[in-house]
């Protein structure tokens, strides 16, 4: 045999195992061969996660719920207890013929073992021992001319007990003024809400539970989560006390971010010096929502802003034992400093030098009045400029003036300023025009007075005698001019005595609305020198709510005494004499709340008001606890760093109001007030603080309109945009939109009448027109007026000081 052997070879029936695949990943074994120990923190504590049993997973629900739960009970106890502030529940009925006095006695009765204490202000106070709880009842005057005093009161409660009565009938739960009421309350914001039934003993008994279900059926329409509770006998009363003690509470932003107090022991001091007209003023009540810093500033309704001198507390008068004690013990707890007291400065006081401008003297100011008084200078100008602008115009006609018309400067000023609405012409030799349709609207109001005199019946002349038919005329004009508005937006008629270049030297073209850049600082008013402004507006919001909480001062639910320090004499006589009851309303400012800026809210129109309302009109603001006077600019609520100007507050639509007015943080109501004819006020639009923003863009759009009168392609002759050829020139850069979604742009001037040649990017159609739009930025007026006595006064004087 050989020493060379062959090698061995399987055969065909040799078994192959297969081989092990691990895909695109690796095995385990090869990644911990890889790791080699070694462990990720991330993936430790997301194991450690995932290897809770059972029983941890259910003690940590237990734990979370344990925690939610104490939140919830300790905000409970903040209020209603025997060491905090009573529940204070204002009483609103809904029907303007419901006494709400029956129910107060009702609930003073409930309960045998209650302690029942009447303040003098007529604050009512029934501490109840079997559910450990205080309540103090409040009812502002109610009826016409009242509505605003209950949104007042409105503002410090804690509960709203709305009452209602069966015996008005199932369908006549709400009258008029109840209805009206109601919408003001919730567009204000509705304090934890309760409805009580009264009178349902007085209805036949087989039809009570139909009466008390249509009154619920009614009631859920308008708070859907209410349940009404029966208020005619003393175990309801109790109920109903039970329900206001354990329900869950609305919580409102703007009063539970800022301290405030229902005074109800007021005390005016004057001054010992004679000469100076101002006094201290003492208001005594629980303090609720945050701590009160006797270094801030206070806002009374219908007084104004104020400093603080001290904060005395002293013992709860109205304690929940039997056995008080009859002392008083009154301790300092703050003292102002002088040194860190906030400043009632309003405004900015810019430099009259800034810039190097110079300002000249009173002298010099009365010495050049009294040289160009003798002569006046008639000129054509356009419409809203002022008297600087026009001096560059030439002289027309130079005539002496009389004496007699020296007085009628100061009302050519404020003509100029309301024109400036508008974009028509005006001519200063005119005024036989006017005279003429003077006449003409006398001699149609002595024809309707003679026509009714010796036509009309008795009816019919009681009836034209509650008519004020001026207004009427005004407001039918504001309507077409509205719907006009709407029909063609923006659109106006180039004018013919003037070139467009100098109508509308003000305006500007725009690449585009959304991107092309507008610089927010060019060519501001000088009344943006005299506001202030937030480098972010949110960020020192949430930073001033926070810090609000932790304040050094008064703590809320003492019995507290408030000494604010310089309020006027004169001022503070009006008031007692204008108002019904002796109880004040005092809120405590957030920093920089006091300082004058530019204020940009959210309006929507309510369903019931269909007149349409003009930007610059006059209005009056309810801005979270102020109440002011302002003629707003409205624009459109929209995206983006630019905003369109709208003429027109139109009815069911939503726009942005700018006006000059206080900081206020949000989030707070806004409610928007129109003065009727006879003095009363109707709520025509709510809304919230948008935010404070003097750097909001807005612009006023002017749209020029032209025709084409041929065309050729993509090019067309068009006419009647403007009238020479220097305007066509002078827009020439502009471009062109049509009515059916062309662009286009102005190429060159045919003849010497306005009419170009334009080219565009398609065929344009026989019927379309074209569109030039131009933009100028607009800025509200300064028109702040603060309301310090009372809105409904009729008395001009007493409504705005």
């Amino acid at each position: 045999m050989g020493t060379d052997q062959a090698a061995h070879r399987s055969g065909a029936l040799k078994q192959t195992n297969k081989a092990h695949k691990t895909g695109r990943h690796r095995s385990k074994g090869a990644v911990e061969a890889a790791i080699k120990g070694k462990a990720d923190i991330k993936t430790v504590s997301h194991r450690h996660k995932q290897q809770q049993n059972r029983e941890q997973r259910r003690d940590q629900m237990n734990q979370i719920r344990k925690n939610k739960r104490e939140e919830v009970i300790a905000k409970k106890r903040q209020i209603g207890g025997q060491h905090t502030a009573p529940f204070l529940v204002c009483i609103v009925p809904l029907h303007s013929q419901i006494d709400p006095y029956s129910a107060l006695a009702i609930l003073e009765s409930c309960d045998e073992e209650a302690i029942v204490d009447k303040s003098a202000a007529g604050v009512t106070y029934i501490n109840v021992p079997r559910f450990k709880q205080r309540f103090a009842f409040i009812i502002p005057p109610h009826g016409r001319g009242n509505e605003l005093t209950v949104l007042d009161y409105l503002k410090v409660c804690d509960t709203t007990l709305f009452l209602t009565s069966a015996a008005m009938g199932e369908d006549d739960v709400l009258d008029k003024w109840g209805h009206k009421m109601f919408n003001m309350i919730v567009a204000q914001g509705i304090p934890s809400p309760v409805v009580g039934i009264m009178d349902l003993e007085s209805v036949n008994p087989k039809r009570r539970q139909q009466t008390k279900s249509a009154i619920q059926k009614f009631i859920s329409k308008l708070l859907p989560e209410e349940k009404c509770m029966q208020l005619d006998t003393n175990p309801e009363g109790i109920n109903l006390l039970r329900r206001i003690g354990g329900q869950k509470k609305k919580i409102l932003p703007n009063k539970a971010n800022r301290p405030h107090l229902f005074a109800e022991k007021v005390e005016y001091l004057p001054n010992p010096d004679a000469s100076l007209d101002t006094g201290t003023l003492k208001a005594t009540g629980f303090l609720r929502g945050t701590p009160l810093d006797v270094n801030g500033l206070v806002h009374i309704t219908g007084l104004g802003d104020f400093q603080m001198s001290q904060i005395e507390a002293q013992t709860d008068p109205y304690k929940l034992e039997k056995n008080r004690p009859d002392f008083s013990d009154l301790r300092v707890v703050a003292v102002a400093d002088p040194a860190k007291q906030v400043s009632l400065q309003v405004e900015n006081i810019p430099d009259p030098m800034d810039a190097e401008q110079t300002w000249p003297t009173e002298d010099e100011i009365t010495q050049a009045n009294e040289e160009t008084k003798k002569t006046k200078v008639i000129k054509r100008m356009p419409k809203g400029w002022s008297q600087y602008q026009a001096a560059w115009i030439p002289d027309v006609e130079t005539v002496e003036e009389k004496d007699e018309n020296s007085g009628d400067d100061s009302n050519s000023n404020d003509e100029d300023e309301e024109e400036d609405e508008d974009e028509d012409f005006m001519s200063c030799e005119n005024n036989s025009e006017d005279g003429d349709e003077k006449d003409g609207e006398s001699e149609t109001e002595e024809f309707v007075e003679t026509a009714s005199m010796s036509e009309g019946v008795v009816n019919d002349e009681k009836y034209d005698e509650t008519m004020d038919f001026q207004e009427e005329r005004e407001t039918l004009k504001k309507i077409q001019e509205a719907r006009t508005d709407q029909m063609w937006p923006d659109e106006m008629d180039t004018p013919l005595d003037v070139p467009a270049r100098e109508r509308f030297q003000k305006f500007r073209g725009l690449e585009s609305f959304r991107t092309s850049p507008w610089d927010v600082k060019e060519n501001l008013p000088s009344d943006y020198a005299r506001i202030f402004q937030f480098k972010n507006f949110d960020r020192t919001r949430r930073r001033i709510v926070e810090e609000a909480k932790d304040i050094a001062g008064a703590c809320p639910g003492w019995y507290v005494t408030i000494h604010i320090a310089n309020v006027p004499t004169s001022k503070w006589n009006k008031y007692k004499s204008a108002q019904q009851t002796n109880n004040l309303v005092i809120y405590g400012l957030l920093p920089h709340e006091h300082q004058m800026s530019v204020m940009n809210v959210i309006l929507k129109r309510i369903p019931d008001s269909e007149v349409p309302i003009k930007s610059k009109e006059k209005l009056i603001i309810q801005c979270g606890y102020r109440r002011f006077v302002v003629n707003p600019v409205f624009s459109q609520h929209t995206n983006g760093d630019k905003h369109k100007f709208e003429r027109y507050f139109r009815p069911d639509s939503t726009v942005v109001a700018t006006f000059y007015a206080p900081i206020q943080f949000s989030p707070a109501p806004i409610l928007c007030f129109k003065e009727n004819p006879d003095s009363s006020l109707a709520l025509v639009a709510r809304g919230c603080v948008l935010s404070c923003n003097p750097d909001r863009v807005i612009l006023k759009r002017v749209v020029l309109s032209g025709h084409p009168k041929r065309n050729n392609g993509k090019s067309a002759t068009v006419r009647y945009m403007f009238f020479n050829k220097e305007d066509v020139e002078y827009f020439k850069p502009i471009k062109l939109r049509s009515k059916c979604g062309r662009v286009g742009h102005i190429r060159e001037s045919l003849g010497t009448h306005g009419h170009m040649k334009c080219t565009f990017d398609g065929q344009l159609k026989s019927y379309d027109t074209i569109f030039l739009y131009l933009f100028k930025r607009v800025f509200p007026k300064w028109t702040y007026e603060e309301c310090l006595i009372s809105c409904e006064d009729k008395d001009d004087n007493a409504m705005v000081e």
